[in-house]
C-alpha cells in the first residue's frame, strides 16, 4: 500500500489546524483551559504569543499549524512509501 503524499499533508494540516483553533478559541472563552497546550504551542510557533493579541494570535498559531502539520504529513507519507519500497525489496 502506498499513500498519497498530498492527501495525507492536507489531512494532517486540516486536522492540526482545527485542534489548535479549537483550544485557543476555548481559551478565549475560558481562560484556564489548555494553558499549558498553548504554552507549547507559543514555544515552537516564533509568531504566536499565548495571552497577547487574543483572537489574532489564535489565527496566527492556526497558520502555523496549517503549514506544520502539511509539512509533517507529506514528511510522515514520503518516509512511509520509502520504507515500503525498501522492504518489498528484501522481501
Amino acid at each position: 500500500m502506498k499513500f498519497n503524499v498530498i492527501q495525507l499533508g492536507l489531512t494532517l494540516a486540516i486536522l492540526w489546524a482545527v485542534i489548535v483553533l479549537l483550544m485557543g478559541v476555548t481559551n478565549l472563552i475560558f481562560p484556564a483551559y489548555g494553558v499549558a497546550f498553548l504554552q507549547i504551542v507559543d514555544s515552537i510557533y516564533p509568531g504566536y504569543h499565548f495571552g497577547k493579541w487574543g483572537f489574532w494570535g489564535v489565527i496566527v498559531a492556526t497558520l502555523y499549524a496549517v503549514i506544520d502539520g502539511f509539512v509533517m504529513g507529506v514528511v510522515i507519507a514520503w518516509l512511509y512509501n520509502l520504507l515500503g519500497k525498501s522492504m518489498k525489496k528484501e522481501g
